[in-house]
């Protein structure tokens, strides 16, 4: 698999604080990569080293495969477009405006492609209206347009949705999915809010205390989260060997309980295992969200 970012035992230390504390993360080619953790764990720690804004303590990491202490590394971040904490726009300035003056930046000789990232982003008919008189939801899409000023192959949002309302949500979880499916964008999203990520990330970072706990694909995720009832018995073979018959999709969880993926009619199958001296000591509904994965991954630490 090809990985855009890698990061290799990242320390950051201010102080005596430990921001980042040996994290290591790898974030896939193509990905809508959800980094999730609470407030003040790292991730904008993270963040503010991968774009060049903060130096790290220790370790390494690498963009498009060159590391972070080569000279080649200013070629990589060319790559990279951001809108770490807020976006960085000027108020006084309408859209089109604020786009000419990051183009000025970046020393783009010509301002014909900007009607089309403002249709991108949605913001096409805005006209000379000032910035300050945007919603938030347009201000947080003019701050994308702006980092995607120089066609990056890698977008790093650092809580892109933060104080949205619902129809400001959609249209950045929309914005974000055009990106990565109709330009091949890689995303890269720091958020507390777990439901939102779940919608979009094909891959999570989990982290706490400035480390990674775990990563995983949004399919592993979606096997590990499935929909289930959980049973606890007196005799496992008896249920298995019944579950089986039924065909029925099945995880041994130990030698009492097992996970069963279907829709079961309860008193048939008690009345079945009963014949058979298995006696149903408990039975549970699973249906496992991304924050109750979390919460319990962390040990029950609830995010903020």
């Amino acid at each position: 698999m090809e990985y855009v970012l890698k990061t290799k035992d990242l320390k950051k230390i201010y102080g005596n604080y430990n921001a980042l504390n040996g994290l290591s993360m790898n974030v896939p080619k193509g990905s809508i990569y959800g980094l999730i953790g609470r407030n003040g764990v790292g991730k904008t720690t993270l963040i503010r080293l991968i774009c060049g804004l903060q130096k790290a303590t220790e370790g390494d990491f690498s963009l498009y495969g060159i590391n972070n202490y080569s000279k080649e590394i200013v070629r990589s971040r060319k790559r990279i477009g951001a809108v770490v904490e807020t976006p960085s726009i000027y108020l006084d300035m309408s859209a089109e405006e604020n786009l000419k003056q990051q183009y000025r930046i970046l020393g783009i000789p010509s301002y014909s492609t900007i009607p089309d990232l403002l249709k991108l982003v949605g913001l096409e008919n805005t006209g000379k209206k000032k910035a300050r008189n945007f919603s938030l939801g347009m201000r947080q899409r003019l701050g994308i347009a702006i980092a995607l000023s120089g066609s990056p192959d890698f977008l790093i949002l650092d809580e892109p949705i933060n104080g949205l309302d619902p129809q400001g949500i959609i249209e950045i979880r929309e914005l974000i999915l055009k990106l990565n499916h109709e330009h091949g964008i890689t995303v890269l999203i720091s958020s507390h809010i777990l439901d939102e990520l779940s919608r979009i990330a094909t891959h999570f970072g989990f982290i706490d205390k400035g480390q990674m706990i775990q990563e995983i694909s949004a399919l592993e995720l979606n096997t590990k989260c499935r929909k289930c009832v959980k049973l606890t018995v007196s005799n496992m073979e008896v249920l298995c060997n019944v579950l089986t018959e039924k065909g029925y999709d099945y995880s041994v969880i130990s030698d009492k309980e097992i996970d069963v993926f279907a829709k079961l009619d309860i008193t048939s199958l008690v009345v079945e295992l009963a014949k058979k001296e298995c006696n149903v000591l408990n039975i549970q509904e699973q249906d496992e969200s991304l924050e109750n994965y979390y919460i319990n991954l962390i040990g029950g630490n609830r995010y903020e």
